[in-house]
């Protein structure tokens, strides 16, 4: 799968534009990001993001988010491939993200059992649907979005998305056009 395919799923499946997605394609070399200017990101920042990618991709028979680091991910794409505004979005949506956890079940994000967590970020991506439909051009996409869009890319340009989650063949490797599939089999990809 090469980056314009991951861009064309991840829009897919977030109904939107990827933010940041021409600079991922150009390398993520976004000459207008200000890196480390006030949008840094700590440990606890980096844990918070493992967390609500986990429960984006949940560890089962196969490795989740955390496993493949797509917290430590969501935080060199905001700080290579998202401009200033989208960089502070991102930040403001962390926020938003755990304030709308304390209003729905009355305590922080990660002090969360799985389930209230499943149920928060169900009822945000139900908005951020809603919010995508009605926006106009020039408003900022949902804060949900970025999360999203993130968890995706992350999870399946990493090693344990792409070898645990689907079911992998290296390449070079030969050609199978009628692949035998089994309800519940893996979606099939290989590196080129």
């Amino acid at each position: 799968m090469d980056r314009r395919e991951l861009l064309k799923m991840v829009a897919a499946a977030t109904g939107g534009v990827v933010i940041g997605g021409e600079f991922f394609l150009a390398g993520c070399k976004n000459p207008g990001a200000e890196v480390g200017v006030s949008n840094t990101f700590t440990e606890s920042d980096i844990t918070f993001l493992d967390e609500v990618a986990e429960t984006i991709f949940p560890k089962t028979s196969t490795p989740g988010a955390k496993d493949a680091k797509v917290g430590q991910f969501m935080t060199v794409m905001v700080n290579d491939c998202y401009e200033k505004k989208d960089q502070d979005a991102f930040h403001a949506g962390m926020k938003t993200l755990n304030e709308a956890c304390k209003k729905m079940h009355g305590h922080d994000f990660m002090n969360a059992p799985p389930e209230h967590r499943k149920e928060l970020l169900v009822a945000l991506d139900k908005e951020r649907g809603d919010y995508q439909k009605t926006k106009q051009k020039e408003d900022p996409s949902h804060y949900f979005q970025y999360f999203k869009q993130l968890t995706i890319m992350g999870y399946f340009t990493s090693k344990e998305g792409r070898t645990g989650a689907t079911r992998y063949e290296p390449v070079p490797g030969k050609y199978i056009g009628d692949l035998d599939y089994k309800k519940g089999d893996k979606i099939f990809t290989n590196l080129n």
